[in-house]
């Protein structure tokens, strides 16, 4: 790893401003340690889209489209939107149901996971280790011919539909039709300005884009490569610039008690994101750099998204996501259902050279 090296530069401004974003989006009014979390997002969105009843989680999420748009553009600048995909689209749809499955659990994705444990959230610890083990499990898969299949080159078309579909999300956001529901009441009452949350959504999807900058895949390259990971850079800064913030603006608080939006049940708080790291790496990317990935023309990844659109869904409408309060019996279920599909996919995508 050189610091001459024009990718470790923007893989760092990524991380940093990843870092900065994500606690000053809480400052501006996303309900605290969740200025960026994808899957509450997800499940925020489904909600304005009247795909479940929580009245607590109905709100239009301006970042999530921002991330797309952003991509898209960065994309199409550099001439890198290419349309791929045909490897394991209903493996990929199921694979999105469950990442928001076990980001739900942990109650929240890999950015609210280390934007939790920057704020002094001891509850995410557990987390981290499960990341890490998940990641560990996925690395070992892949290098043992577990692989979903080859991507092939489609139409403009089939590129397309996903970020259109980000694009009219946008429009809904600013321009809102009566079947957009938004709560009145709970944690979706709370979020930035439109236009600020809009603004850093694109920004990050621009630098996401030109980076391919995210946790999972950061902590897959440092498993892999140690020290000499490029990723390792953004993931510091991240962590760096986030705590700075924090501290700087007296929000940090070290407690395993009393944290916003966690809960105390460990074991399950590492399984939710042992099988979000472990599904992370067989589809190549974490909530996240899927959206990203979409942005760039990826349908696969597209599927990926509107799996964890559906995930945010069913989270809520069956007694899946966690609380305050703890892991409800439909998300042991369910976070025991995730495992056993991911034991599956391994057994039967297993490359027969490789066995």
């Amino acid at each position: 790893m050189r610091l001459t090296d024009r990718h470790i530069w923007i893989v760092a401004l990524t991380g940093l401003v990843m870092g900065i974003l994500g606690v000053l989006l809480s400052m501006w009014g996303n309900p605290e340690n969740s200025g960026i979390c994808v899957s509450c997002f997800m499940e925020n969105t489904a909600g304005a889209l009247g795909l479940h009843d929580n009245a607590r989680l109905q709100y239009l999420r301006p970042e999530l489209p921002g991330f797309a748009a952003g991509a898209l553009l960065s994309a199409l600048i550099a001439r890198e939107f290419r349309p791929r995909g045909g490897s394991a689209p209903l493996l990929r749809l199921f694979s999105g149901i469950f990442l928001i499955v076990g980001c739900a659990i942990f109650i929240g994705c890999p950015i609210k996971l280390a934007l939790r444990l920057s704020s002094g959230d001891l509850t995410a610890v557990s987390g981290v280790a499960g990341l890490v083990a998940g990641a560990w499990l996925g690395i070992r898969a892949t290098t043992h011919g577990v692989e979903l299949g080859e991507q092939r080159q489609e139409t403009a078309l089939s590129g397309a539909i996903m970020p259109a579909f980000f694009l009219l999300l946008l429009l809904f956001v600013f321009i809102r039709p009566a079947f957009i529901i938004t709560s009145t009441e709970g944690s979706s009452i709370r979020h930035a300005p439109p236009l600020i949350s809009l603004g850093s959504g694109v920004l990050l999807g621009i630098l996401a884009q030109r980076s391919r900058f995210c946790i999972t895949g950061s902590i897959r390259d440092i498993l892999l490569m140690g020290r000499r990971a490029p990723q390792l850079v953004g993931l510091l800064l991240f962590i760096i610039a986030a705590v700075s913030i924090s501290v700087g603006s007296g929000s940090f608080r070290l407690s395993l008690y009393g944290q916003p939006g966690a809960h105390l049940e460990h074991l399950w708080s590492f399984l939710g994101m042992l099988l979000v790291g472990w599904l992370s790496i067989l589809i190549g990317g974490c909530p996240f750099r899927q959206v990203i990935k979409a942005g760039e023309g990826d349908s696969d990844a597209g599927l990926a998204v509107a799996g964890m659109l559906l995930g945010g869904a069913l989270v809520q409408s069956w007694g899946i996501a966690a609380t305050a309060a703890g892991v409800p019996l439909n998300g042991k279920i369910a976070i025991l259902g995730g495992l056993a599909f991911l034991l599956l996919v391994s057994l039967l995508c297993r490359d027969r050279a490789s066995r």
